[in-house]
C-alpha cells in the first residue's frame, strides 16, 4: 500500500511545544504506537505513513488540540489514554467510568473528561499527583478509588494523610487529645468516607486499622504494604516531608497526591514539596501527573466562575 504525508498546522508556537511535550516525548509516545513518520519543524506537523494510521494519528492530535483548548495541560497520561481510546475505535470524549457503588442505585464516576483522566491515571500508575483548584473532585475521586480498591480485595488498607500547616494556633496548645486536635485538618477525608460507607462501617474500619487517618508527621520511618495512601493538600508539604511521604510505599500500594499549588500555605522561604516532585518525577514510569482546571468544577456552578475571577488577577506565583 502507498504511504501518505499529511501536514497539519498549528495555531502558534506555544501549541506546538505543549502538543510535542517534554523533549518531543508526545509525539514520541504517538509515533510508537501508531508506527508512523512523524517530522514536527516551527508549527507544523507531518506525518508519514499508510493511510488509515495516519488518519488515526491525525484524530489523536485533534483530540489533544481539544484538550489544550479547555486549558488543561497535556501529560503523558493524557496521551496514553487518548491513544488507547482511539485505537479501540471510540472517537467520543474520554469514558466516564465508574469509581465506586455507593448503593441504591448510586455511583462514583468522573463528571468531566477532566476528571476520566484523572481516575484512569490512578488505576494505572503506581503514583498520580492531581493539581487542581477546589471543587475539581481530587480528594473525593481519590478516596473513591481507594474504597473501590479495598471492596474488591486490591489493597487491604487506606491510608489518608494531611500536612498539619498551622495558621497561628500551635498543635499542642488546642484542646483535647491528639484525635481532637488534628480533626480539623482531616475533615475533607472523613467528609469523603462517609459519603462513600456507612459511618459505622468507617468506625469500625478505623478502629481495626483497616483505614488509617493521620497527620504527616506520623508517616516518618513507616512502610506500608498493600496501601493506598492518599496526600491531600499536597501543596503545604516541604521538599523534605514529601520525599519523606513518597518513600513510604511498600509493595503493592498506590500513591495519590492532591493539591492546588496556587494556594500554599507554607512560609514564604519554603519551597512546595508538591511543586518539586512534579517537576522531578514528570519523565518517570508509573508515575502520572494529571492538571485539573476550572471547567473540570463540579461543585455550585458558581464556584467555577469564582476560581476564574481569582486566576484573572494573576497573582505573584510563589515557588
Amino acid at each position: 500500500m502507498t504511504d501518505t504525508t499529511l501536514t497539519l498546522t498549528l495555531n502558534d508556537r506555544d501549541e506546538a511545544v505543549q502538543l510535542f511535550g517534554h523533549r518531543d516525548q508526545f509525539l514520541r509516545l504517538i509515533r510508537d504506537a501508531l508506527t508512523v513518520r512523524i517530522i514536527a519543524r516551527g508549527d507544523t506537523i507531518q506525518i508519514d505513513g499508510e493511510p488509515a494510521l495516519v488518519e488515526q494519528a491525525e484524530r489523536v492530535f485533534a483530540k489533544l488540540r481539544q484538550i489544550l483548548q479547555r486549558g488543561q495541560g497535556l501529560t503523558a497520561e493524557n496521551v496514553r489514554t487518548v491513544l488507547a481510546n482511539l485505537q479501540k475505535g471510540d472517537d467520543s470524549p474520554i469514558i466516564q467510568p465508574t469509581v465506586t457503588s455507593l448503593g441504591n442505585h448510586r455511583a462514583v464516576r468522573p463528571r468531566t473528561d477532566g476528571q476520566a483522566v484523572y481516575v484512569q491515571a490512578m488505576k494505572d500508575n503506581d503514583v498520580t499527583f492531581a493539581i487542581g483548584p477546589a471543587g475539581t473532585g481530587k480528594t473525593y475521586l481519590a478516596v473513591g478509588v481507594a474504597v473501590n480498591m479495598l471492596r474488591q480485595g486490591a489493597v487491604k488498607r487506606i491510608v489518608l494523610v494531611r500536612p498539619a500547616v498551622e495558621a497561628g494556633e500551635k498543635l499542642g496548645f488546642l484542646p483535647g487529645d491528639m484525635a481532637a486536635k488534628i480533626n480539623p485538618y482531616l475533615r475533607p477525608l472523613f467528609d469523603g468516607l462517609n459519603d462513600m460507607m456507612e459511618p459505622d462501617q468507617v468506625q469500625r474500619y478505623m478502629t481495626s486499622d483497616i483505614i488509617e487517618v493521620a497527620p504527616l508527621a506520623f508517616m516518618r520511618g513507616r512502610t506500608l504494604n498493600q496501601s493506598v495512601i492518599i496526600l491531600d493538600e499536597g501543596q503545604n508539604t516541604t521538599v523534605a516531608q514529601m520525599k519523606m511521604f513518597l518513600t513510604r510505599m511498600g509493595h503493592g500500594s498506590k500513591i495519590i497526591v492532591t493539591g492546588d499549588i496556587t494556594q500554599i500555605d507554607l512560609e514564604r522561604n519554603q519551597r512546595s514539596g508538591l511543586i518539586d516532585a512534579i517537576h522531578r518525577l514528570e519523565n518517570i514510569e508509573r508515575v502520572a501527573i494529571v492538571f485539573l482546571t476550572e471547567l473540570d468544577i463540579v461543585r455550585h456552578p458558581l464556584v467555577q466562575k469564582i476560581v476564574k475571577a481569582y486566576e484573572d488577577e494573576k497573582p505573584r506565583k510563589r515557588n
